[in-house]
């Protein structure tokens, strides 16, 4: 619609990785081809009006001269690994890594990872459950395009939802800023401030705010944190080192460095510092069992390092690997995700938590409870 308005309307609709399921009756295959049609019966109706082309799923991911060639080859064949069985995995899944997390009793707790990995699914399925186990928990979100209360779909008991709205924290932090300045500034300087109040700089600052005001909630009950994708993420972090160093730089006026220690002064805790915490914080990777996915999330591992954070675990999230799927087709795409999945054991994680992927959408709270205690199904030739 956008583009339209700006007079670019010469537009085609490609609709790709859209599965026609063999003859077999296979349950993970029908479930997928279910929700395609249901996700394109859906269509906003300008979508709906443009001519349109579709690409079937295929085999592999799309990585290579090879696999880009094959792309629009509807004639390709399956490889022989189709007929091979597919090697099950034996990682833990989503109720063991809750296990751990439980262990402290209070913490915040952060899913992180490239846009469209289920960072909010498994954000929304580990407040729910910390929540049936008796524990306060504060589920929010920094991601705009990130649907929690839908994802939710009802009340859970213990568990209070809610997200960081950009657009209301930036109207209450200028609102705020005002009520406590104006009284002292004359028109001119009033003028100054609102227009000052008026920068992008604003916006983050308010988002900060409120994102201190969640993990400083950690301290006596468990903070989930859904964060927006990678990119956002690390204007996220970005803002956390500036207020850390900027307070430190405050604390240090008239002192010698070795009295401040990098900010370890008693009583003192920047957002920064809680992140940097493996008591307090936990930071979880959610990634999906391809290369490009993968690829991204090692690059945020990297990002985080940098400001030492460490990851407590990566969670790979809808795994064809885990389940007992007999799709010729999926088969060899399960096939495909025991190379992305031993890198990611041996190379880049220290812990490890597997999720199948699931028939049915994890939306509310009994399908949550599910996810998290999805058993692996063992493929079978």
């Amino acid at each position: 619609t956008e583009l339209a308005t700006l007079g670019l309307k010469n537009q085609r609709l490609v609709l790709n990785g859209v599965l026609t399921p063999a003859s077999s009756g296979d349950e993970m295959a029908d479930a997928m081809a279910r929700r395609a049609f249901a996700a394109l019966a859906q269509m906003p109706p300008m979508l709906a009006t443009l001519p349109r082309f579709t690409i079937p799923l295929k085999p592999m991911n799309m990585v290579g001269l090879k696999a880009i060639r094959s792309l629009l080859n509807p004639n390709e064949l399956l490889p022989p690994e189709s007929i091979v069985a597919v090697v099950p995995t034996d990682l833990p899944g989503l109720s063991e890594l809750i296990d751990e997390l439980e262990k402290s009793g209070h913490g915040a707790i952060m899913t992180m990872g490239k846009g469209g990995v289920g960072k909010t699914t498994i954000a929304a399925a580990i407040a729910v459950e910390l929540a049936h186990r008796g524990h306060q928990v504060h589920l929010t979100t920094t991601d705009p395009a990130a649907h929690v209360t839908a994802t939710l779909n009802g009340i859970v008991a213990n568990l209070r939802v809610d997200r960081i709205d950009p657009v209301a924290e930036t109207k209450a932090y200028r609102e705020g800023v005002l009520a406590k300045c104006a009284k002292d500034l004359d028109a001119a300087g009033l003028a100054l401030l609102e227009e000052d109040l008026r920068s992008p700089c604003t916006e983050e600052v308010a988002v900060f705010r409120a994102f201190s005001h969640a993990l400083n909630d950690a301290q006596r009950q468990f903070v989930v944190i859904d964060t927006a994708p990678t990119g956002h993420t690390l204007l996220l972090m970005d803002a956390t080192g500036s207020y850390h160093r900027e307070m430190m730089r405050q604390m240090a006026v008239g002192k010698p460095a070795e009295a401040i220690d990098h900010g370890n002064v008693r009583g003192v805790s920047t957002p920064l510092m809680k992140l940097q915490n493996p008591e307090y914080t936990k930071v979880l990777i959610v990634t999906l069992p391809e290369t490009t996915p993968v690829l991204e999330a090692s690059r945020l591992q990297n990002d985080l390092r940098r400001a030492k954070i460490e990851p407590f675990a990566w969670v790979i999230n809808g795994a064809l690997s885990a389940t007992a799927t007999s799709d010729p087709l999926l088969r060899v795409r399960a096939a495909s995700e025991r190379d992305v999945i031993a890198r990611v054991t041996s190379d880049l994680a220290t812990r490890t938590h597997l999720v199948p992927w699931q028939a049915e959408q994890p939306v509310g709270a009994e399908a949550l409870g599910h996810l998290v205690h999805a058993g692996v199904s063992r493929s079978t030739p």
